[in-house]
């Protein structure tokens, strides 16, 4: 999709404030927020700062209004388009639209990353987390496979689930076609898509046969049933809101569906155990901290071999932020590197 003159424009101010001196930038952001024996980096304060004077916010109101407001934002702050990548349109089972990314010079045989948009199960999409496929596919030297599942309300529960899980059967089946070793299939995604990641790894490990080989979970919503402590601390202010999450889950949720399922809360699975390795990371101001966190001590305790890291300086979302401010981009070198190191092998 082009990029419209007023999107470039606000991307070009964006870059022209962070590349402001600090002390500049501080002015504007004002004083360092501290909160639960954490410090709130300037970038993302800064950013927070400039979502507060724009008076934008993604969630609320008409779901598909909240996709177009998205649409209108989502280039600012994901920076430059990253190439060079080559970009293959297809179908999933005829009906599941889908991106591959294959960064340049890329052997066949590679890695592949199964990947899944966040958004609260209701907004974003392929488009909206295109810088991000085409970092990971660079960064970690993988081909990465996005995945275009179907959003609420007009699809709820458990379609995005059923969508992610035929996506990764897809991917396994199509293997060579899409020129990636099976053996080395990762599957992965942000808040949303980072719970269909992780549902993904329960339902196809649980039922037998082929298994992704690795987890990248980036702060996933992992259950829906219980309000714990960072959602009482970082629910409001912090991009992702309390009143976000709920306009989220009542849409993708709502009334009659049963929260505890796994599909839905992969928390409350009753056996972690055979689960694929994990690379889980949770942003200190995030409302989801706490469940993303002790999804790890779950897999942990499994015995499964799990890496926990708390981005304690950042907020939601960073995974679109990379575009602007030097610790965003070092949170997403970090969940590359993780990918990368993942799918090394040997299995």
């Amino acid at each position: 999709m082009p990029i419209s003159p007023a999107a470039r424009a606000e991307a070009a101010a964006l870059q022209l404030i962070y590349s402001l001196p600090r002390v500049v930038r501080r002015l504007i952001a004002g004083r360092p927020i501290r909160l639960d024996g954490q410090e709130l980096a300037l970038d993302a304060q800064l950013l927070l700062r400039l979502q507060e004077l724009s008076r934008i916010r993604m969630a609320g109101g008409d779901p598909v209004s909240a996709r177009t407001r998205l649409a209108r934002s989502q280039h600012a702050a994901s920076g430059r388009r990253i190439e060079p990548v080559n970009v293959r349109e297809l179908t999933i089972n005829d009906d599941l639209p889908a991106t591959l990314y294959t960064p340049g010079g890329l052997a066949r045989g590679s890695g592949l990353l199964v990947f899944f948009h966040g958004g609260g199960w209701v907004i974003g999409s392929r488009e909206s987390h295109d810088n991000a496929a085409r970092y990971f596919a660079q960064r970690a030297g993988v081909r990465v496979l996005s995945v275009e599942y179907r959003l609420a309300p007009e699809n709820p529960f458990p379609a995005a689930a059923d969508d992610a899980v035929a996506a990764f059967d897809y991917a396994y089946a199509k293997a060579h076609d899409l020129g990636a070793d099976p053996d080395r299939i990762a599957i992965g995604g942000d808040s949303a898509g980072g719970n269909l990641a992780a549902v993904t790894a329960q339902v196809v490990s649980r039922r037998g046969g082929p298994a992704p080989a690795f987890q990248l979970l980036l702060y996933p919503a992992v259950d829906v049933t219980v309000r714990r402590r960072s959602r009482d601390l970082f629910g409001d202010g912090f991009f992702l809101t309390d009143k976000d999450m709920t306009w989220y889950l009542n849409h993708y949720a709502p009334a009659g569906v049963d929260r505890t399922d796994a599909r839905l809360s992969p928390l409350l699975a009753e056996d972690f155990s055979g689960l694929p390795p994990a690379y889980i990371a949770t942003a200190g101001f995030d409302p989801l901290r706490d469940e993303g966190e002790l999804y790890a001590d779950k897999l942990r305790e499994a015995g499964v071999p799990v890496t926990l890291s708390r981005q304690s300086d950042l907020i939601h979302s960073y995974v679109n932020l990379f575009g602007v401010g030097m610790r965003f981009r070092e949170a997403m070198a970090e969940a590359a590197g993780a990918l990368r190191m993942g799918l090394s092998g040997p299995f």
